[in-house]
């Protein structure tokens, strides 16, 4: 004795209504699991320390001190070595008409 699907659905929506789950009697993918699982935001950025003040922040917080910030000097001391050797970054296009022009050979 087969019972009819119209009853099979009406039990459906009751134990939906009861559990307080999705009514999805076609079974269509919904995505309701992924929305259901924990947020990752919160726990993904307390992994990662708080940034503390650097340099940078106490010139630009009182630019009046006069402070020296080593590992600035150095990079910005390799920067003029390698700029010397031809090595350092290219010059940057001042116009979109300058960075339609191809580079061409001189002869």
């Amino acid at each position: 004795m087969a019972v009819p699907r119209s009853r099979i659905v009406d039990l459906m929506k009751a134990q939906c209504s009861i559990f307080n789950t999705v009514f999805n009697p076609t079974g269509e993918r919904l995505g309701n699991k992924i929305l259901r699982q924990r947020l990752r935001g919160p726990a993904l950025a307390s992994y990662y320390p708080r940034r503390v003040a650097t340099f940078k922040d106490l010139k630009n917080v009182y630019p009046e001190w006069d402070m020296y910030d080593e590992k600035e000097e150095d990079r910005l001391e390799h920067l003029q070595i390698l700029k010397a050797k031809g090595k350092g970054a290219p010059k940057k296009k001042k116009s979109a008409a300058e960075s339609r022009k191809k580079p061409g050979k001189k002869r």
